[in-house]
C-alpha cells in the first residue's frame, strides 16, 4: 500500500480520534469564525510535514503516527525541513538486526558503498541523457571504474561534471545548500527523500545513524544519506523538469512548488525489473541491505532509471 504524504502549511489543530487524524483548520467568513474539519486514517499516512509555527499537534497524534512507522518532519521559519522524528522500534527482530548492522565488516561496507556509487552515477548519466544533450560516455566509464569504498573518489568527479552539465545554463549555479535557485528546490526534495529512506530503514530494523560511508559525528542519519544517493537523480530530474516548465522560483518555495515536490514518494521507479512507487522501492532497497548485513546476500538492490 502506498502511504500518503501530508504537508500542513496553514494554522491547524491536529488531534486523534478513533485512529483517525483529525485536522481542524480555522476559517474566517467576515465576522464569523468557524473550522474546517477533515479526517485521515492514521494507517494511510507515511510522511507528515509540519510547515507552520501556528500548528498544534497532540501527543496522541505523534504516538499514533510513530506506532504506524510514519516520518514526522518539522520546518524552520524559512519553511526548510529542520527536524525528523522516527519511531524507535520498527521491526519485531530489531535487536538482532542491530547486531548484524553493528558487526558488519569494513570490507562489506566498502563493497556496499561501491555498489551505491555505481548505481548513483548510472542514474545520473541517465538524467543527463534525458534532460540534456551532454556527452555521457565519461559517466558510464566512471561508473565502471569505481573501486571498493570508492577510494579514488569517482563520485566527486562524476558529480562535478553532472552538475555543470545539468544546470550549467543557470547563471552562478553551483550545487550548494545555500546557493542560488534551484538549490532550494533540490534541498527540499532531498529532505523529503531522506525522510522516506530513514523511515524505510527503521521499518527494516536498522539504525539510520550507522552509515556504510557517511560518518559525521553530528549526523543522526548517516545510513539514510548513504542509501538515498542512487535515488537523488529522481529528485534532480523532477526539479529540472519543473524549472524547464515554470522557470526558477522567484518568490522562494511557495505552496505550489512544495506540492509538486511532495509527489516524490510516489514517483515511478524501476527496481528488480518492475515498476514501483519510489516509497515502495526504497523498502526493497533497505530490505536487501539487511540481507547483506546478515550474510544472505552481497548485493544491495537499487532502482535503475
Amino acid at each position: 500500500m502506498i502511504k500518503r504524504t501530508l504537508c500542513f502549511t496553514n494554522p491547524a489543530y491536529l488531534s486523534l480520534k478513533n485512529e483517525q487524524l483529525v485536522v481542524k483548520i480555522p476559517q474566517s467568513d467576515g465576522d464569523r469564525q468557524s473550522e474546517k474539519v477533515t479526517t485521515v486514517p492514521i494507517e494511510d499516512i507515511g510522511v507528515v510535514v509540519i510547515d507552520n509555527r501556528q500548528i498544534t499537534i497532540t501527543s496522541a497524534v505523534m504516538d499514533a503516527l510513530l506506532e504506524n512507522n510514519c516520518a514526522l518532519i518539522t520546518c524552520d521559519a524559512k519553511s526548510l525541513p529542520v527536524g525528523l522524528l522516527l519511531p524507535l522500534c520498527g521491526n519485531t527482530t530489531q535487536s538482532e538486526r542491530f547486531r548484524y548492522q553493528i558487526d558488519a565488516s569494513l570490507p562489506l561496507k566498502k563493497q556496499l558503498w561501491q555498489q551505491t556509487v555505481q548505481a548513483k552515477i548510472c542514474n545520473q548519466s541517465e538524467v543527463l541523457s534525458k534532460c540534456t544533450d551532454a556527452e555521457i560516455g565519461c559517466m558510464q566509464v566512471w561508473s565502471k571504474e569505481v573501486k571498493s569504498g570508492d577510494s579514488d573518489n569517482i563520485e566527486g568527479r562524476a558529480a562535478a561534471y553532472y552538475w555543470k552539465k545539468l544546470f550549467g545554463h543557470i547563471a552562478d549555479f553551483n550545487r550548494d545548500r545555500e546557493g542560488v535557485a534551484p538549490n532550494n528546490l533540490l534541498n527540499y526534495g532531498y529532505a523529503i527523500l531522506r525522510a522516506v529512506v530513514a523511515r524505510a530503514l527503521v521499518s527494516s530494523g536498522m539504525l539510520p545513524t550507522l552509515g556504510i560511508h557517511h560518518h559525521n559525528r553530528y549526523n543522526a542519519y548517516c545510513l539514510a544519506d548513504d542509501i538515498m544517493e542512487p535515488y537523488r537523480p529522481y529528485v534532480d530530474e523532477m526539479v529540472f523538469n519543473l524549472v524547464k516548465e515554470r522557470g526558477l522560483p522567484e518568490e522562494g518555495l511557495t505552496k505550489e512548488w512544495k506540492a509538486e515536490l511532495l509527489k516524490i514518494p510516489v514517483l515511478d521507479v524501476v527496481i528488480s525489473g518492475k515498476r514501483s512507487p519510489l516509497m515502495i522501492a526504497v523498502t526493497q532497497t533497505t530490505a536487501s541491505l539487511y540481507r547483506c548485513y546478515c550474510g544472505e546476500s552481497r548485493k544491495i538492490v537499487y532502482p535503475i532509471m
